[in-house]
């Protein structure tokens, strides 16, 4: 848990439960994990989790996790909430994603928005946001703020989400776009009905999001081509407003760090139905029990761990991640920032491969089928490389970038 330190004078706002721990919150989602196991089929066909699943996770604490405690958050640690989401996509996928690329942006709004826009954006306590960094839309100034219209696709998240953060360009006097970042509020925009067709995480939520004369507060927006390349050595106004350092950290890592995790529960889940293979299923030639025959001992074994590896090594990038933002704003340079991406980069593909090419080819056929545990964590696996973010910026922006930091 990252500690709050020299926080300014301020009232707080108490969460619902005021003792709670982070261990008690990560047991709460282990716990609520087996039956999300028997739910992914519901859920890829609603295209997002049910609304009593929504209930429990915003009692239970998840939608709070992030968000400072001066506003009703529990302030827990990056940590706390990226083992949080393990267990969930662990448990589905899908459910996992959304849930994770909902709540994780009470971060990045409590690092980066000014202290009147937070007070009023995390009012309601709970919070959940997706964020899209593609540019989309157009921007109008008025006297008071923006006049934002667009469509933006892939919003992760927003079937119970309190707002939207999107991304634009608006004119300028040079005749130069500007990049505008902006938070609007959940009756400035609808969703659209037009996700669950793709290969998988069908039902994670990532529908999109339209606003029309959509009216942006000033104070809610700020110019920045994408959140990933916000640069906070600088400092930050939550490092500052909360006195915890962790709303102080790189926007890139900590939204890489986010997919890693994702990545090595969704591989948890593939490791734990294998296992239940081993356990219940007799090989095709010698007819013995999976776990008695060399060949499959040695493909669990290998698979579990390159997977025990993975998990290894994105807590030890968080672990990174969160003693450099204690050591102050300088040390978040854009070197750092990318060196803890490309250790993503190397979870990420770990995960993969263990799944593409230990558990899933030596499952057996039956495994395949359509709705079987396995096929679905094949297809959302696949899918969660087809993700920009992972196959375009991780995979060939952040390799780069991290040599070109290093010999600038």
């Amino acid at each position: 848990m990252t500690v709050a330190t020299n926080a300014p004078e301020r009232e707080t706002t108490l969460p619902p439960e005021p003792g709670l721990t982070p261990d008690e919150i990560v047991a709460r989602a282990e716990a609520m994990a087996p039956s999300l196991v028997a739910r992914q089929a519901e859920t890829e066909e609603r295209t997002f989790y049910a609304p009593d699943t929504h209930e429990a996770f915003a009692e239970a604490g998840f939608y709070r996790i992030l968000v400072p405690r001066r506003y009703g958050g529990y302030e827990f640690g990056v940590d706390t909430f990226l083992r949080v989401s393990m267990a969930l996509a662990r448990g589905c996928p899908s459910t996992g994603w959304m849930y994770c690329l909902g709540a994780a942006h009470a971060l990045f709004v409590a690092t980066l928005f000014e202290e009147r826009a937070q007070a009023e954006i995390f009012a309601g306590g709970d919070f959940i946001s997706p964020a899209v960094i593609a540019p989309s839309g157009t921007a109008e100034r008025t006297a008071d703020g923006w006049l934002v219209n667009g469509t933006w696709s892939y919003c992760s998240g927003v079937p119970y989400a309190t707002h939207f953060i999107g991304h634009t360009l608006v004119p300028s006097a040079d005749g130069e776009p500007k990049p505008l970042l902006f938070i609007a509020p959940r009756g400035e925009w609808r969703r659209l009905d037009d996700w669950g067709a793709q290969l998988g995480l069908r039902g994670s939520g990532s529908h999109s999001v339209v606003i029309e004369n959509g009216r942006i507060p000033a104070h809610y927006a700020f110019e920045a081509l994408h959140m990933s390349e916000v640069d906070v050595s600088t400092g930050s106004v939550g490092r500052t407003l909360h006195g915890n350092p962790q709303y102080g950290g790189g926007p890139l890592s900590f939204m890489l760090l986010e997919a890693a995790t994702l990545a090595v529960g969704m591989a948890k889940g593939a490791l734990d139905t294998y296992e239940d293979l081993m356990r219940t299923k007799r090989t095709m030639f010698t007819d013995v029990l999976r776990a008695d025959d060399p060949d499959f001992q040695f493909w669990y074994g290998q698979a579990s761990g390159m997977i025990a590896t993975a998990e290894a090594a994105v807590s030890d990038a968080v672990r990174q991640w969160s003693e450099t933002c204690a050591r102050g704003p300088a040390a978040f340079t854009r070197e750092q920032d990318v060196r803890i991406a490309t250790i993503c980069r190397e979870v990420i593909a770990l995960s993969w491969r263990a799944v593409e090419s230990y558990l899933f080819p030596t499952a057996g056929s039956s495994s395949a089928r359509r709705g079987e545990r396995l096929e679905r964590i094949w297809r959302d696996m696949s899918t969660l490389h087809s993700h920009a973010g992972i196959a375009v910026l991780l995979a060939t922006v952040a390799t780069r970038e991290r040599a070109k930091a290093r010999f600038a």
